[in-house]
């Protein structure tokens, strides 16, 4: 396993991380996911992130199961907070300081651990003042209850603005969570150069674009049984947009460039991510151990530019770009 550090922080983490949302506590079975990661383990993920919301709550609990009797410090485990959890009253979601402290505490008992390495605001707030959200942050990294802070999705000009009250505040804020993979590329032009400028990381997640990158799914053909695209919990919202034909039959013809690189498509999809030098880590989901174990073989895989290139290629038009496409919920969007 490819080690790497979180952006320009100290902190040392695997190219390959494993998250469980939409599978542990909802898709996937208790026991299957415990053996996911398992697999993940032996594989030489040291990384694995979650989120309170995932599964409301039930995701944290079984990864904190899956972890325990494991050596705490040879790991990294990176939670997050801000969308609605238990019964979703007002209070139950958002940024303010009254959820984010309470939120950590109830996350770190469903983990099973004394702290985070990583602590992540899952959204932007457009209800709270940032000082606010920022000062919590720091009290919860003072308390020992996390080591880093970082934020998911959120636009370039937001990471500034709370990198600036992180560093007044002496707090470490190193990394961003972005969607991200051959498809999904809105990051480019503004969130990574803005992160390289102040040091910060991207852990991406859906590098293989919830499974339309790895082929299985066909032009004109119904999704395979038992797939993400079948998956009423979830699963089948998030990946509706790619199951377009013209998506799916450009994907096809990628299967000759991974052949050529020695990969699957999936492998090629997640080694793609890890080209990009902002990238510090790609997180990947699993329903089956195998999975883990094919997804792991990207870490350390280097692509030769003509390869880039012809992806490029060959994908065209059906890329996504728009950096205006990163966005956080408005007012009383829940």
């Amino acid at each position: 396993m490819e080690i790497r550090n979180l952006g320009a922080s100290g902190l040392k983490i695997s190219a390959i991380s494993y998250g469980n949302w939409l599978t542990h506590g909802s898709q996937v079975e208790e026991d299957a996911a415990l053996r996911c990661v398992r697999q993940a383990l032996d594989e030489g993920i040291t990384t694995f992130d979650t989120a309170d919301v995932y599964a409301n709550t039930a995701a944290e609990t079984v990864l904190g199961k899956a972890l325990a009797g494991e050596r705490r410090e040879g790991l990294e485990i990176f939670t997050k907070v801000y969308w609605p959890t238990g019964p979703g009253k007002h209070n139950d979601h958002g940024l303010s300081r009254k959820h984010i402290l309470e939120s950590i505490d109830a996350s770190l008992r469903r983990l099973g651990t004394d702290h985070v390495d990583l602590y992540q605001a899952h959204r932007y707030d457009y209800e709270t003042p940032l000082e606010e959200t920022m000062e919590a942050f720091a009290d919860v990294v003072r308390a020992g209850k996390a080591h880093y802070i970082g934020v998911s999705e959120w636009r370039a000009e937001e990471i500034r603005a709370a990198h600036a009250l992180a560093r007044e505040l002496r707090i470490p804020l190193v990394s961003n969570q972005p969607q991200y993979n051959m498809l999904w590329r809105v990051i480019e032009a503004e969130v990574v150069p803005t992160c390289e400028e102040l040091g910060l990381g991207q852990v991406v997640w859906s590098p293989i674009a919830q499974g339309v990158l790895t082929g299985k799914y066909q032009p004109g053909q119904p999704p395979p049984a038992g797939s993400r695209a079948t998956d009423d919990k979830g699963g089948a919202d998030m990946i509706s947009r790619w199951l377009q034909d013209d998506v799916l039959t450009k994907v096809q013809r990628l299967q000759p460039l991974a052949e050529q690189a020695g990969l699957s498509l999936a492998q090629l999809a997640v080694a793609w991510t890890l080209q990009n030098p902002n990238v510090s880590s790609a997180i990947i989901g699993a329903s089956r151990p195998e999975q883990v174990t094919e997804n792991v073989k990207a870490a350390g895989v280097r692509l030769e530019a003509d390869l880039l290139t012809s992806i490029d290629e060959v994908l065209g038009d059906v890329v996504e770009r728009d950096p205006a496409r990163t966005q956080s919920p408005g007012k009383r969007d829940f």
